[in-house]
């Protein structure tokens, strides 16, 4: 859930998403393959790279994601699978984008929508929600990782960043899509070790819920979690 505290929502979905090892590494593998179509050099296509990475850091087999890297880039047999991105609304409102990864359609777009109909919500029409986001890069890094805070803040704005958030213990980071390459790099130079790292869809306002609202809202997103095909959400509560 995108909210107030940006890092702490991150954290709640990356911890679920690891739980969820068994359907983790399918979701990982199918996001390399789609990223792949863009090349196979990690170096020029940087979605290929994140997709990578995020997979290394959950301890897929290096050989699954030469694989998967293979056929995506067309080296071998590709798979028929596309990316589409689904609006929604939950319960009282609240606007979701979920992001699938797919080899069927009109299998994952029934799926999507009786999960979002059991817990109160509904698909909607194209643009209805997307709108209220933005398509960004965020980085988290932990405060070990910088000794003078007001220096590196500037300093991260030089390297590209838009939005800079003092929380929990570090810095969350934003960039424009078209910076974010640029930005994470920067880092990697100067030898920062990133907590996260990823082009995410950040709700542009965020809209408070209550506790029975929220509730909902937690069933709805552990069951898009449990679902293979999609592979992340976002939504505008906090």
């Amino acid at each position: 859930m995108s909210g107030h505290s940006k890092w702490a929502n991150i954290q709640v979905r990356k911890g679920t998403q690891d739980k969820k090892r068994a359907n983790l590494f399918s979701k990982l593998t199918r996001n390399i393959i789609l990223a792949a179509r863009g090349g196979s050099d990690l170096d020029t296509n940087f979605k290929l790279r994140l997709a990578v990475e995020k997979a290394k850091e959950s301890n897929v087999p290096k050989d699954n994601i030469e694989r998967a890297i293979a056929k995506g880039s067309g080296e071998s047999g590709a798979d028929q699978i596309e990316e589409i991105i689904y609006e929604g609304h939950g319960p009282n409102g609240v606007a979701i984008l979920i992001e699938v990864v797919t080899d069927n359609r009109n299998r994952t777009s029934s799926e999507v929508k009786h999960i979002l109909s059991k817990y109160g919500g509904a698909l909607a029409g194209p643009n209805s929600v997307k709108w209220m986001f933005e398509h960004k890069g965020v980085l988290r890094i932990n405060e070990n990782q910088y000794s003078e805070k007001d220096e590196f803040q500037l300093e991260l704005i030089d390297f590209g960043a838009d939005d800079v958030i003092e929380e929990d213990g570090g810095l969350t980071v934003m960039a424009k899509f078209e910076t974010f390459p640029r930005l994470k790099l920067a880092l990697e130079k100067k030898g920062i070790n990133l907590e996260y790292a990823s082009l995410d869809w950040v709700a542009k306002e965020t809209i408070d819920v209550k506790d029975d609202v929220k509730e909902r809202l937690d069933k709805l997103f552990e069951a898009l979690e449990d679902d293979d095909d999609v592979a992340n959400y976002y939504s505008n509560a906090r």
